[in-house]
């Protein structure tokens, strides 16, 4: 998809929704259900299940979301799924700096529109692409490119959700915290520790990056349309040095540890031993210290790693004898 960037509205494209709350140029006027309605009405949108769209219609939802994140004036904030704009006016108001990646179209060229006219004030703060947050790279979005830091404050598209994280993550070093909201199941696997039933590769790839956890539970009910399921948030912060740090020698490149975690999980009821048979040398479980008859799903992103290392410095040691 092409990147668009979506100017600011001038004044009689931003008085187009006749209501008298829309009009009112109010700081710090969030959506609720009337508004998110009448916005979508208006522009003869529909919330469709292609993008995975459910707009929130509580301003004391967005405004939670915003609290956890920990976010305020001046910091640099992506926001992945604006949608009609619930949570990007309740972040304009903390005083954030907002950039929002939107794979819609008509919804990326409405929302400049609905903050001009709920929050004119902020308008200066925002900055609309329209874009699938799965393929930006830093060089579509200069504004985060060029920024030291970055928080990713979301209602994320259930679909998506896990992909996306991951590949903002490795593409967007500066990015070192994150609060979004997904479905609760994907927001328990994505804090879920070594042993649980629900320890999958979101766990353990999170994990290469940083630390996360889950936070609040938000009812179906604050959405439009509600969907079946509940959803939570979860809150992220990554390593000091942006990676995980191992107790002896360099790490290995994470494709070579992503690789690992995903051969142990495609075949989760097998030992490391057989799952991992054509990676992983015998001489590499000695080495990490770790048994080989263990499953995967029992291992920390640390083991995985040492186990990765171990495995490159075997090759390395074995391609210096043939030499």
């Amino acid at each position: 998809m092409t990147t668009t960037t979506i100017p600011q509205p001038s004044h009689e494209q931003s008085t187009t929704v006749e209501s008298t709350s829309m009009r009112q140029h109010q700081s710090g006027h969030l959506l609720g259900a009337a508004d998110i309605r009448r916005i979508a009405a208006d522009a003869g949108i529909k919330p469709t299940k292609k993008f995975g769209q459910n707009f929130v219609i509580d301003p004391g939802t967005v405004r939670k979301i915003v609290h956890e994140s920990g976010v305020s004036q001046d910091d640099t904030v992506l926001e992945v799924g604006p949608g009609l704009g619930s949570l990007t006016l309740a972040l304009l108001e903390a005083g954030t700096r907002v950039t929002a990646i939107e794979i819609d179209p008509a919804l990326a060229q409405r929302l400049p529109g609905t903050v001009a006219t709920f929050m004119p004030d902020a308008s200066n703060r925002l900055h609309v692409i329209n874009h699938d947050a799965l393929t930006v790279t830093p060089d579509d979005v200069p504004e985060l490119r060029d920024a030291n830091h970055i928080t990713l404050v979301a209602n994320l598209p259930y679909n998506v959700a896990t992909p996306i994280i991951l590949t903002l993550l490795e593409r967007f070093g500066q990015l070192d915290h994150f609060t979004v909201m997904v479905q609760k199941e994907v927001a328990d696997r994505l804090a879920a520790k070594p042993g649980s039933k629900i320890y999958g590769t979101p766990s353990v790839k999170l994990a290469w990056y940083g630390h996360a956890e889950r936070s609040a539970l938000i009812g179906r009910n604050v959405f439009w349309p509600a969907p079946n399921v509940d959803s939570a948030l979860v809150t992220f912060t990554r390593y000091p040095d942006g990676q995980l740090t191992l107790t002896q020698g360099e790490p290995p490149a994470r494709d070579r540890v992503f690789t690992l975690i995903d051969a142990a999980f495609g075949q989760r009821r097998k030992t490391l031993h057989a799952a991992l048979k054509h990676l992983v040398p015998q001489a590499a479980f000695e080495a990490a210290n770790i048994d080989p008859t263990r499953r995967g799903e029992t291992l920390t992103i640390d083991e995985f790693t040492r186990l990765a290392a171990a495995c490159d410095r075997i090759n390395a040691d074995g391609r210096e004898a043939s030499a």
